[in-house]
């Protein structure tokens, strides 16, 4: 059973992409973007406005996101053990900094950027919709896995965590979960989950693999 980690707020000791749009968006366009997230907007949608107000150098957010994102205690150990795949609806540009300041190769399904003054463009992975939630969606970044466990925190791993085999949450996906009746394993940071993985069977990959491009 392979371990599949969500990034933003999950990997990430808070929220990354809110912290590099707070530094370098529009937090009035953030907030009302937020806020009309599910009901008037898809995710896609929401990310791709939100972004559009950022129009620094990729370089510059890249050496900020180094020197100000911190990842969740455990985060290390965990993936030194368990070779997650970490699937995200953020980028690969803000992600594989942080992997190499962490001295990790894993492997990663993520959008992309095409950086520019007039904003920036997210340039999504994945455009077709799922067919279980009606979104583009993780589900189909998994859809290769027999059986895998989930570990989560928002809106963007809702669809995913519940075809997964074993759910740990946090924040809004916990919340989310717990009214759906879907069973799910709470945690703090990586000590927790790779406690409770400590007698179960989640397995690194066969081979080691670099990272998705």
């Amino acid at each position: 059973m392979r371990l599949v980690l969500d990034w933003d707020g999950t990997v990430t000791d808070g929220d990354g992409l809110h912290l590099v749009l707070l530094e370098f968006g529009d937090q009035a366009i953030y907030e009302a973007h937020e806020a009309r997230l599910g009901r008037e907007l898809t995710l896609h949608e929401v990310i791709a406005g939100e972004f559009r107000t950022v129009r620094a150098p990729l370089d510059a957010v890249e050496a900020w996101v180094r020197e100000n994102v911190r990842l969740r205690p455990g985060f290390r150990e965990l993936a030194q053990r368990h070779a997650p795949l970490i699937v995200s609806s953020g980028f690969h540009e803000l992600i594989e900094p942080l992997l190499e300041r962490e001295g990790l190769e894993l492997e990663v399904r993520a959008n992309r950027l095409a950086p520019s003054p007039d904003g920036w463009q997210v340039l999504f992975r994945n455009d077709e919709p799922c067919p279980v939630c009606g979104e583009p969606c993780k589900r189909a970044d998994v859809s290769g896995l027999r059986a895998f466990a989930y570990v989560g925190d928002g809106f963007s791993d809702r669809c995913v965590a519940e075809a997964a085999t074993r759910v740990f949450a946090r924040d809004g996906l916990a919340r989310y979960l717990e009214q759906r009746g879907v069973a799910f394993e709470s945690f703090d940071d990586f000590y927790d989950v790779m406690e409770a993985l400590a007698g179960g069977a989640v397995v690194p990959p066969a081979r080691s693999r670099g990272r998705n491009t």
